[in-house]
């Protein structure tokens, strides 16, 4: 069955840990991941939290990178493409041997935030048995099952997910509201408190899946 894990790598082991250690604040956030040839992964990166000029020298100086190029520049953010050429076993494993797509990663201070779609939990073990064998690291701190329901492609749980479906068909969400919360409360057959805590744990979990990584922190099943 396909997974989602969520996993942590030490950035001293991870591409970019010279820029990391040398620009204090600077953050950066992979958007996608691909394999260039056998020994090297082309990652599109943001970056941000300290002076432009500043990290592009970084990552243009840092030992694991190559063929470094600007591709858009915000007030406060950059978006560059480069190869990493060093340091990316983990990642290189992940793509090639296990057919897993880095979704997302999140570099700052001391370590990096991944989370990996892998299509099998054979291929998460792959993984562990290469990192182990390896003397690498990867602590996964959460695994996710991509079952049939649809609630569970999103990190919500049922109930999260029908409140959430029902206040857009509603019109909940529109301006001006279709429905008010104690309307939709009542259609669903719920406490107007029960209803406004499932939309506001569904939302956070929509975000922390679709905009946010880091770190994943448990949720309980109530809501």
């Amino acid at each position: 069955m396909a997974c989602i894990v969520r996993g942590t790598i030490p950035a001293v082991e991870f591409a970019l840990y010279d820029a990391l250690s040398s620009v204090s604040d600077v953050e950066f956030e992979v958007e996608r991941v691909v394999a260039s040839g056998e020994d090297a992964a082309m990652p599109l990166v943001w970056a941000r939290g300290a002076d432009d000029e500043v990290i592009e020298r970084a990552i243009e100086d840092d030992s694991s990178t190559r063929n470094v190029s600007l591709l858009a520049e915000f007030e406060d953010e950059q978006l560059y493409r480069m190869e990493w050429v060093s340091e990316v076993e983990v990642v290189l494993q992940m793509i090639t041997n296990s057919n897993a797509t880095i979704t997302d990663a999140y570099g700052v201070g001391g370590s990096w935030e991944l989370r990996v779609f892998y299509p099998t939990r054979d291929s998460v073990t792959k993984t562990t048995d290469y990192v182990a064998e390896s003397g690498l690291t990867f602590d996964i701190g959460a695994i996710r099952a991509l079952e049939g329901e649809p609630s569970g492609r999103f990190g919500l749980t049922d109930r999260q997910f029908e409140a959430l479906r029902r206040a857009g068909e509603a019109g909940y969400f529109e301006i001006p509201r279709g429905i008010d919360q104690a309307d939709l409360a009542d259609e669903l057959g719920i406490s107007h408190q029960a209803l406004s805590e499932r939309l506001r744990r569904g939302i956070d979990a929509l975000v922390e899946d679709t905009i946010l990584v880091g770190r994943a922190e448990s949720r309980g099943e109530e809501g």
